[in-house]
């Protein structure tokens, strides 16, 4: 009793002075979508919670200095080797601190489900059209911090100085001595001279803790800021329209709902810090210059620029006097023309579409053959690089010469993407030109009907209560608060 009495003086106090009950009200009315994809965007927002919680707890332990000490620790096979200040520490991370080991696991495997789960959310915002006006700005903030994501899991990565990510980190050198003109003063400013450097880890650990995660926490406020004043897109359905969001408010169910996964975050994460081993450093060794981890592959979200650089061919050329070394081409051009295009993508596809209206409505994916096709060979040449990184373990598997998977790889990459897009493109065709459909009960008559071999059977179609791509009346920012006559709330 004493307590609530308190509690409602104390609010009373702070409302006086800072009005903070309508703004309260406010937030506790915003209505979310309820539909499960809304949801990748808070998987990666609370795993970067868990990577802040878990890094925290890192920097107490890990030495970043490529100072070379003798390790004395637990693990016996190093006893008496020189190794890296920072080595050594996270070999004591990971066998002398209670907890360490968990908490170095979970961090990675944090690092992984946060960029998985950026990229997953991407790809809903491509396919569903949430990038169309007025969210382009929404776009680039989420394509920049996809990859300040990507640079800071790399960076974090290579701190270790561990065998393989200090290859890791000799690729990334000779990526940076291919860029004509300025790669190699650029490559020497960062690595403080030749590779591999004295102060490459201390100049990491700065990025890492400090600069790149101060920058993502700021994109990441950017992103829900724009979010909470345009409101939510949400799919077509009775009673959602252009000028409302139809779900669940935030305050109780959507907030017990976002608890929850957050939960789940948590202990998925831990979960798998906990039962299944990732980045045994110990096993990898000390790095040394001469030395060379194989086979090795990157993290996923590194691993299709390390299936470019393995697949194309050797390919020297000079430009003005200047030499191209054969990396620049897969490891430069390519990956920054990638990255153009994802910038660009809002206006290229306003240019092909015309489509200039103003959207809070997704799209369905059937209702865009086009985008549809051009996503799906954006995922599966991804996906395929991915793939093609590991040519020397499927060279071991296979028990064949690492030259003819290699041969194989290169015709599997360039082939099998158009032929993917060629197939999602006519069964999106399919799809749409039988609304009641779903992908798998699609006729083949339905299918020849999309490849114009058959025609189309005279039906009677229904209007849908939902249009897709008109312009709106009101925005939804400027939309009252509404309760669908369903009985779910809406505004």
């Amino acid at each position: 009793m004493i307590l609530r009495l308190l509690g409602r003086t104390g609010w009373r106090w702070v409302d006086g002075r800072l009005r903070a009950a309508e703004i309260t009200r406010t937030a506790l009315a915003k209505v979310f979508p309820d539909h499960w994809t809304f949801m990748l965007g808070e998987i990666a927002l609370y795993s970067f919670v868990t990577l802040v919680a878990t890094g925290v707890f890192l920097t107490f332990f890990f030495v970043p200095s490529s100072a070379e000490t003798v390790y004395g620790g637990s693990y016996a096979p190093l006893h008496g080797s020189y190794v890296s200040a920072a080595y050594a520490s996270a070999v004591e991370l990971s066998f002398d601190v209670r907890g360490g080991l968990l908490f170095r696991q979970a961090h990675h495997w944090s690092a992984l489900i946060f960029l998985g789960a950026i990229a997953a959310h991407a790809c809903r915002i491509f396919f569903t059209g949430a990038f169309r006006k007025p969210r382009e700005i929404n776009w680039l903030v989420g394509v920049t911090l996809l990859l300040t994501s990507l640079a800071n899991g790399f960076v974090g990565y290579s701190l270790l100085d561990d065998l393989l990510s200090g290859t890791g980190l000799r690729i990334g050198y000779s990526i940076a001595l291919s860029v004509p003109v300025v790669g190699s003063w650029a490559a020497f400013l960062l690595f403080g001279g030749e590779f591999p450097g004295n102060l490459i880890i201390s100049r990491l650990y700065g990025l890492h803790v400090l600069l790149l995660p101060a920058l993502i926490a700021t994109l990441i406020a950017v992103h829900m800021a724009i979010l909470i004043r345009q409101k939510h897109t949400h799919f077509p359905g009775p009673g959602r329209r252009d000028s409302n969001v139809v779900g669940s408010k935030m305050w109780p169910t959507y907030a017990f709902r976002s608890l929850a996964l957050l939960s789940g975050v948590l202990a998925v994460t831990f979960g798998l810090g906990a039962l299944a081993q990732i980045n045994p450093v110990w096993i990898w060794g000390p790095f040394k210059p001469a030395n060379a981890t194989t086979p090795g592959q990157p993290d996923f979200y590194m691993g299709w620029v390390e299936g470019m650089i393995r697949l194309f061919p050797a390919a020297e050329f000079r430009v003005f006097g200047y030499l191209v070394p054969s990396p620049f081409l897969p490891a430069v051009a390519l990956p920054l023309l990638m990255v153009l295009v994802m910038y660009a993508w809002p206006w290229l596809d306003r240019l092909v579409t015309g489509d200039r209206g103003r959207h809070h409505v997704d799209a369905r994916v059937r209702d865009r053959p086009g985008r549809t096709a051009v996503g799906v060979w954006a995922v599966a040449q991804t996906g395929l690089l991915l793939f093609a990184a590991s040519d020397d373990l499927i060279a071991r598997w296979l028990k064949a010469p690492v030259e003819d998977v290699i041969a194989v790889l290169r015709i599997v990459v360039l082939a099998g993407p158009p032929v993917i897009a060629a197939v999602a493109y006519v069964l999106a065709r399919a799809l749409r030109a039988h609304p009641g459909s779903r992908l798998m009960t699609l006729e083949p008559r339905q299918i020849g009907e999309a490849l114009g071999l058959s025609r189309a059977r005279p039906t009677r179609r229904r209007v849908r209560e939902s249009v897709v791509g008109g312009r709106p009346d009101v925005p939804s920012e400027d939309a009252p608060q509404v309760v669908d006559a369903g009985g779910r709330h809406a505004g």
